[in-house]
């Protein structure tokens, strides 16, 4: 079963299949994608900042040139549960973190297979109604992660400092484009 929670920039795909991924209870969070220029700006949009200088600190958050590497760490979650590298976030019960604090993707993301496992290809509506909502959102941040490295690129050419005024400045630029986005967020599938 797919569902769908259309948010705009904070969409959200869910699964109840992602539970019974072959690549155990870590699933996707083995490799978890970077926080984005865009998925920053987002975050400190909706009041993360203090979030990301204390991840930043705890080096949770690491800074690259597109924006936040999430760190990945080795361990169990229970003494019978074998070691994992995946995300530092990923916790025995999934993410441990709040949707509106982590990466775009992690958000509207769902893995070929559950796609098909939720009917897709059987024109199931909800899983049809996913695929669409990905396809735009995926469009919609790689636009505005380019213009933000424009951006950056021309203000900071030494590369950004990651103080509260870079940050700050990552959200109001991210406010600016979700305004100037149109119709891209607000055409996104609504499920009935």
């Amino acid at each position: 079963m797919i569902r769908l929670e259309v948010l705009g920039a904070h969409t959200q795909l869910l699964s109840t299949l992602c539970a019974k991924c072959p690549q155990g209870p870590a699933g996707c969070c083995k490799a978890p994608p970077e926080m984005d220029w865009s998925d920053v700006g987002r975050v400190i949009a909706g009041g993360g900042r203090d979030f990301v200088l204390a991840r930043i600190a705890k080096k949770e958050l690491i800074p690259t040139k597109r924006g936040l590497e999430l760190r990945r760490v080795k361990r169990r979650e229970a003494p019978t549960h074998p070691m994992e590298r995946k995300c530092v976030f990923h916790g025995p019960g999934g993410c441990t973190i709040d949707a509106a604090m982590r990466p775009a993707t992690c958000n509207y993301f769902l893995c070929e297979d559950t796609f098909i496992e939720g009917g897709e290809r059987k024109g199931e509506r909800s899983a049809v109604l996913a695929r669409q909502a990905h396809g735009a959102l995926r469009a919609v941040f790689e636009r505005w992660d380019a213009e933000f490295s424009e951006r950056i690129a021309a203000r900071w050419p030494e590369g950004p400092a990651w103080d509260a005024a870079f940050l700050d400045w990552l959200g109001e630029v991210f406010v600016e484009l979700e305004e100037a986005s149109g119709t891209a967020l607000s055409a996104l599938p609504v499920p009935a």
